[in-house]
């Protein structure tokens, strides 16, 4: 399925829009308009990101046709009465300001711009992003559950063999990954300012406003603490327990993980789900946990080379890292640009079984560990074949099948709801 083209910086366009006296519409969708001003918008930017002439009428056409496209999808979701979640809004516009404020320095260069506040901007955007979020829902329920069997991808392949390029060079790797520990004294310290919390939240206290303060869940804090809908088996067993024997509306004590101390709140339940949000505090390390995260990954490193046990083994024991810690350890396989720079500078100095060094491993802005790293294959830069990549093959396969019916679909809504391009 094509996915629609979408810049972040786009959605800046119906600030700039609104921000103009007159304006000419290009286009009309059901109850949507398409402004002069942003099909610019995006005919300058796109030719300056793929290094293209802004002048080409082509290139005005199809920008157009995509623009038409996205409307088209909104209008639908209305008719589909797609309804999005506030909370999932909210998480969509965190991160699109996060990524303005990289893109531009600070909160403040971004506030300068555009002559008005982060909340502004919020405000301005909001609507946007809830269509688009629509848009993208309609389709997922429209194509969400497309799949290719054996013979479409040996057909596929076929077909595009000559024109597939190469496949990158890629790693496999595993880690086994150790949160530092902290000293009693630091984790009391957390214990006690995660209690101190709980009681502002029952002298009334906003909830929400102490978890985008203080929480230390990156994913969950700029939202309030809000964690979605989820079922069992997505958190760590101590959390689960406490979340799902909450009542509704109901406040947990200090709940205790690997990661630090929880305050929960459940919001809703909804079958096997439920929706709760919370406020992390981490307990921070020194350097007495760090010294000893690495020198417990030396002793790991040099039993698994003596042969005591395998990598395997001591990842399921030892690696704070749960996901990869089940399959032994495993990663994932990786292309080079897929890669940061500290993990690449690893990979390329280990030969195919061989294990690394403990290193330091930043794992958010917040948080960082350390890891030993083991290089398990090296790929080497190939023609795709059905015996070596059909994962991939499949992918592409499901891709191309997923475009086929939403070109399809696309011209069946462009029959039954109205549009038009103005001259």
């Amino acid at each position: 399925m094509r996915k629609t083209i979408i810049f972040l910086s786009f959605l800046f366009t119906s600030i700039i829009s609104g921000q103009e006296v007159l304006d000419k519409v290009v286009a009309v969708v059901d109850n949507e308009v398409i402004l002069k001003s942003e099909l610019d918008y995006q005919v300058n930017y796109v030719s300056a990101q793929r290094k293209l002439d802004p002048n080409d009428p082509e290139l005005r056409k199809q920008l157009l046709t995509s623009l038409i496209e996205e409307k088209l999808l909104y209008a639908q979701a209305e008719l589909d009465s797609i309804i999005v979640q506030e909370t999932e809004v909210d998480r969509q516009l965190d991160n699109q300001i996060n990524f303005f404020i990289t893109q531009y320095g600070s909160r403040e260069r971004l506030e300068q711009i555009y002559g008005m506040s982060i909340e502004k901007i919020r405000r301005e955007l909001r609507d946007d992003v809830r269509k688009n979020l629509m848009g993208q829902m309609v389709q997922s329920k429209k194509f969400g559950d497309v799949e290719v069997t054996r013979r479409e991808v040996s057909e596929f392949y076929e077909v595009y063999k000559d024109s597939l390029g190469l496949i990158p060079e890629k790693y496999k790797i595993a880690h086994i990954f150790l949160n530092p520990k902290a000293s009693e004294k630091l984790k009391e310290k957390a214990r006690k300012f995660a209690a101190s919390l709980i009681d502002s939240i029952k002298m009334g206290i906003d909830f929400g406003e102490l978890a985008k303060k203080y929480s230390g869940d990156p994913g969950s804090a700029a939202s309030g603490g809000d964690l979605g809908y989820v079922k069992k088996g997505v958190f760590y067993p101590e959390f689960e327990a406490a979340a799902f024997a909450l009542e509704k509306g109901e406040l947990s004590g200090l709940v205790e993980s690997p990661v630090g101390f929880h305050i929960i709140e459940l919001l809703d339940r909804r079958g096997e789900a439920i929706n709760a949000r919370h406020i992390l505090i981490k307990v921070k390390s020194d350097d007495e946990g760090d010294l000893n995260a690495i020198e417990l990954l030396t002793e790991i490193r040099d039993s698994i080379i003596n042969e005591v046990n395998t990598f395997a083994y001591y990842a399921a024991k030892y690696s704070d890292d749960q996901n990869s810690a089940r399959s032994g350890g495993v990663i994932g396989t990786f292309e080079t640009a897929q890669l940061d720079k500290p993990l690449l500078d690893q990979v390329y100095k280990l030969k195919e079984g061989e294990i690394g060094f403990p290193k330091r491993l930043q794992v958010d802005a917040g948080s960082y560990g350390f890891h030993i790293l083991k290089l398990i294959e090296r790929i080497p830069e190939h023609k795709p074949s059905i015996e070596t990549d059909y994962d991939e093959l499949k992918k592409l396969a499901e891709y191309s099948k997923k475009e086929k019916l939403y070109r399809r679909w696309m011209d069946e809504l462009k029959t039954s709801i109205y549009w038009e391009i103005k001259s």
